[in-house]
């Protein structure tokens, strides 16, 4: 992302273009605004009022959530994510679609009356925030029923044949993970401070998993073959009926955002559980990667000793090196980004689809709590396993190879997948 603090027509370009994303993830006709697509997510309204409280909470008010807001004390609770659970959130009396959007309006103009004079990590918050939930409401799309309302999505870079499958090595040896506020101003609390691990030797698929590699496990019976998975996993296997990724039907076919077609073989596979994930890296004689490794390989240079700000170098993204922006709808195929390869030859590290890691959200040296206490801390130690790289889904301007996303591990509706990792 641009430096926000010397840049302000950065500040109300990154605005400007998570907003677009907004209004045209929600333009949609009110009772599709209003509906509750499934209980895992909140219906799209809410999400589109909580992007302006949140907005309205750290750029008009400062954090102090006891000033009061545009939004009567009584109204401006419901967006409260931690008061009212997503499987409620459609019973509450939420700003009706007219109304919410004349609200994140609003808010937005007195922002950028004041912008000059906010506070830039403030900003670049906010616009991760909108970008975060921008991605959250691909996800109740994805989950929607009904004809399709997105279309078919923009398109991508063919892929290359031959490297579904292959793997590279990371020799053994110290990297830096993590980063700090020096190097990178914008980043978040969970992704501080840097530190020095000494990483030992592994190898480390060198492109995602894809949807016909993932059809071979489940043509040998993967889903019927409890050795194969922990025990755990066999029984949220058996308790949710899973049988292949979300959204596929058995055929060869899936629907995605409404639209039914052939699973693309070369595709990497999304929509799985990290138990899916699991159990599919056992019966493939592999083993899922740890964050650590994960990020070395995506960012550590061995030539410089350094890190890099982006697997390929400092330049920023480009749908010549990843597929970031959500405009595509849908990951691309393996081979497709030469050029966005790390300094070890490890290819689609970010974008296209969330990669599954064996850790468990833990926080690393250094951590400080930062904006407010609750945004990182109270996840630590809990039911959570770290998924790395963004998916197709993510804005480009937000992502970096220190981003840690985590959510339970029988969770699928993320744009979640698979790369697999080996012992040396």
């Amino acid at each position: 992302m641009t430096d926000l603090r010397t840049d302000i027509d950065a500040v109300v370009r990154d605005l400007a273009a998570a907003r677009d994303r907004t209004l045209h993830l929600t333009d949609l006709d009110e009772p599709e605004l209003l509906r509750q697509h499934d209980p895992l997510m909140s219906p799209l309204v809410w999400d589109l009022a909580h992007i302006g409280q949140q907005e309205d909470l750290w750029l008009l008010r400062g954090g102090q959530a006891g000033r009061c807001g545009i939004l009567p004390p009584d109204v401006e609770q419901l967006y409260d994510a931690f008061t009212h659970p997503r499987a409620v959130r459609a019973t509450l009396p939420l700003l009706p679609p007219v109304d919410a959007r004349s609200y994140v309006a609003e808010v937005r103009a007195r922002v950028l009356d004041r912008v000059a004079d906010a506070d830039a990590f403030e900003v670049a918050m906010v616009v991760s925030h909108e970008q975060q939930h921008d991605e959250t409401m691909l996800q109740t799309l994805q989950l929607r029923r009904g004809p399709a309302v997105l279309g078919a999505g923009t398109p991508l870079p063919p892929g290359r044949p031959g490297v579904a499958g292959t793997s590279v090595l990371v020799p053994g040896g110290p990297a830096v993970i993590g980063v700090d506020g020096t190097d990178e101003p914008f980043s978040l609390d969970n992704e501080r401070g840097a530190h020095t691990v000494d990483v030992p030797a592994f190898r480390i698929g060198r492109v995602p998993v894809t949807n016909a590699e993932y059809a071979g496990f489940i043509g040998d019976g993967g889903y019927a073959r409890p050795e194969l998975w922990s025990e755990r996993g066999w029984q949220v296997r058996t308790d949710m009926g899973l049988a292949h990724p979300m959204g596929w039907h058995g055929d060869g076919t899936r629907t995605r955002f409404g639209l039914v077609e052939e699973v693309p073989g070369d595709e990497p596979v999304q929509h799985i559980t990290w138990f899916e994930a699991d159990a599919y890296a056992r019966w493939a004689g592999a083993r899922l990667p740890t964050e650590v490794e994960w990020e070395k390989a995506a960012a550590w240079d061995p030539a410089t000793g350094r890190r890099r700000r982006h697997p390929w170098g400092s330049a920023e993204p480009t749908p010549d090196l990843a597929n970031l922006g959500g405009t595509a709808l849908r990951p691309a195929p393996v081979g497709a980004y030469p050029a966005g390869a790390s300094a070890y030859g490890v290819e689609q590290l970010m974008g296209d689809v969330w990669e599954w890691t064996s850790s468990d959200f833990t926080a690393w040296p250094g951590f400080t709590p930062m904006l407010y206490a609750d945004y990182s801390a109270p996840f630590f130690g809990g039911d959570y396993k770290v998924l790395r790289g963004g998916a197709w889904s993510v804005g480009a301007s937000i992502l970096r190879p220190s981003f840690r996303n985590w959510d339970h591990p029988q969770r699928r509706q993320v744009f979640s997948g698979v790369r697999l990792a080996w012992d040396v």
